[in-house]
Formats: structure tokens, C-alpha cells, sequence
């Protein structure tokens, strides 16, 4: 019996029932997954970071920051891929970007109907605008790609999870309780939720000071961080590094023994509550390797990077998010890389 098995048969039993039908192992048999952060273009730059992160094989988890533009001349709005909540209309909509990238896929997958090996894909949505035509737009859109998506049945107890229909792509969002009235809420007993949205997280006293707020993150009980068992639609829990490394990645000095245990604290918490965890964003890199990325999420080389990355792999990290793609794919086991884009023909787009 795996650990990760262990510890969902051990949130059966610690939740009562509430957490039986959490399967952790429906993300990739219980193993780690690359989680490709910031996947999209920036100004017209970086355009092929989808491209990069399909390449790094399967299952792979691809995010998606998205924004609403509104045509000035037609009044007719759009979902585009951006960085700001401000989009210029020069942006890919997420449309062009993502879905008509991955079609060559998903079409392959859906004729060999490996259905054991889904999802091959996780579409991560980070809203920088959660106005409701956004989320109207989003969910009709996935509504007209349902077929490829690993869906679940809405029960009428939000404690009750339903089991996940297994699709070629699994489409994940996060927190907002805006998101979670389009995407959940208003979606009918016995209707299908498109996508799950991640818990909350408690956030530290209001009175205390910035250090005394890296300090609570960094040592906060799991049990102070995330107070409820996962729900049929929030099922995973989205973190960042601070939780871990006081101060997070700018301020982390050598990886030790302490630093350790209170990952797989927080990991082994999550399974518990029946939750998947993701943390966000693990890079190690130097002026000259530099692509676009962010460097309040810079360890400052891989040299640093790269036992943090071994770390979260050995703790069951189920998305461990990094700019650098192909670095980190390298030290995970993903399946499926003769199922890559450039056999399939697809295109990068630009």
C-alpha cells in the first residue's frame, strides 16, 4: 500500500465519511506532477512556454492566467491569457492559446482511450478578474469543450465528493468564493462541475507586522492553515513557499532536516483532509538564464533549487510549480512522452 493510498484511507476514517470518495491517486497514480507556472505569453514574449511544457511530457499541469478584455469599438468581450488584469487586446485568448494547442492531443488520447493514464493535462485558471461576464464566459466555454474534460457530478451534501469522470484534461481554479458561486453554486444538484476550486486559506492576525506575518506562515500549525476537509468542490489546497521557508525563496538559507519535516507535515495535513497540494513557484536561475520569470520565486540557482525540488518530490507534493520546465521534468516520472505535440503536429501559437 502506497503512503498516499494510506493517507486517504486515514481521512476516511479521521473525517467520518466525509472525505470517502476523495481519490488522491486520480492525479496521477498519487505521484507528483509538474505544475507549468505562468504558461502563456507575455507582450507577444515567451510564446512558446505551452509548447515547452507539453514537451516535458505527461501528466503535466499547464496555468493560465486569465483576463477579460472588452473590444472598445464592438463592446464585445473576450477570455485572454494575461499577466495583468488590464489586457491590451493583443493577448491570445485562451481559446487560441490553450484549447486549440492541445486538440491534437486530447483527439489522439480520446482514440487510444488509455482512460487509466488520465488526465493527461491539468488547466490551472489564476483569474486576475473574477467580474462575473469572466467567469459566465469561462464556464460556457468549457461547457463547449466538456467532452475532454474529467467532470463530477454536483451532489446535494458539498461533503459528499462525487467520483471524477476520468477525461483527457482535469481543469482546476482557485479560491475565490466569486468563482465558486459560477462554477459551484449555481450549477444544479445532479449538474456536472467542470472544474474544482482549492480551499481557503486562514490568513494571519491583522495587527501583526509584516516579519511577524513570515513568521506565522512559516510556523503555523497545518491545522491553523487549513481548517476544513475537502469538498466535492474545493479539492485541492494551493500554497506558497512562505509556508514553508520563512520569508520564502529570497530569504531561504540551506535546505535542513526542520525545513523537511514541515513540508511533509503540510503535505501528509492535506491527504488527510482529502486534499491534493500544490506549491508555488520553485526556480533557481541567474540573470543569464532568465526567460521572463519571477524573482521573488528565485531560489538564485539550481544549485539551491534543486534539493527543494527533491524534497517536495520525496514528501508527495502532488503540483510543484517552476518557471523552468524542462529542468524540473527531468526528476519527475511522467508518463506518456512519445505522446508529445511534435508528433502529433501541433503548432505553437504566437
Amino acid at each position: 500500500m502506497s503512503r498516499l493510498w494510506g493517507t486517504a484511507m486515514l481521512a476516511v476514517i479521521l473525517s467520518g465519511g466525509t472525505a470517502a470518495a476523495a481519490d488522491l491517486t486520480f492525479l496521477n497514480q498519487g505521484h507528483p506532477v509538474l505544475d507549468a507556472h505562468n504558461c502563456y505569453p507575455y507582450d507577444g514574449r515567451w510564446s512558446d512556454r505551452a509548447r515547452r511544457a507539453l514537451d516535458s511530457g505527461f501528466p503535466v499541469s499547464i496555468e493560465q492566467d486569465l483576463a477579460w478584455y472588452v473590444d472598445p469599438k464592438s463592446g464585445q468581450g473576450r477570455v485572454v491569457v494575461s499577466h495583468t488584469p488590464h489586457p491590451s487586446g493583443e493577448e491570445p485568448t485562451l481559446q487560441a492559446y490553450f484549447f486549440d494547442q492541445v486538440r491534437p492531443i486530447v483527439q489522439k488520447a480520446l482514440a487510444l482511450n488509455r482512460r487509466s493514464e488520465w488526465p493527461l493535462i491539468i488547466l490551472h485558471f489564476d483569474f486576475k478578474d473574477t467580474r462575473p461576464a469572466i467567469l459566465e464566459a469561462v464556464w460556457h466555454l468549457l461547457g463547449e469543450h466538456e467532452p475532454w474534460l474529467s467532470t463530477a457530478i454536483k451532489t446535494a451534501d458539498p461533503n459528499h465528493l462525487s467520483p471524477i469522470d476520468r477525461k483527457p484534461i482535469l481543469v482546476v481554479t482557485e479560491d475565490s468564493d466569486a468563482q465558486a458561486k459560477v462554477f459551484y453554486d449555481d450549477v444544479p444538484d445532479g449538474g456536472r462541475l467542470r472544474l474544482f476550486g482549492s480551499a481557503h486559506t486562514a490568513q494571519p492576525p491583522p495587527d501583526m507586522s509584516p516579519p511577524q506575518s513570515a513568521h506565522w506562515y512559516a510556523t503555523a500549525a497545518p491545522a491553523q492553515l487549513l481548517a476544513t476537509h475537502a469538498t466535492n468542490y474545493r479539492r485541492w489546497w494551493n500554497n506558497n513557499w512562505w509556508v514553508v521557508e520563512e520569508g520564502g525563496q529570497t530569504r531561504a538559507h540551506a535546505w535542513t532536516y526542520a525545513d523537511e519535516r514541515r513540508l511533509r507535515a503540510l503535505v501528509d495535513y492535506a491527504h488527510e483532509q482529502g486534499y491534493w497540494i500544490r506549491f508555488y513557484t520553485l526556480d533557481g536561475f541567474d540573470a543569464k538564464a532568465d526567460r521572463g520569470w519571477d524573482e521573488s520565486y528565485n531560489f538564485g540557482s539550481m544549485r539551491r533549487v534543486i534539493p527543494r525540488w527533491r524534497a517536495a518530490i520525496a514528501a508527495g507534493v502532488d503540483f510543484i510549480a517552476t518557471d523552468q520546465y524542462e529542468a524540473l521534468s527531468s526528476y519527475l516520472d511522467q508518463r506518456d512522452r512519445a505522446l508529445r505535440p511534435a508528433r502529433l503536429g501541433a503548432t505553437p501559437v504566437h
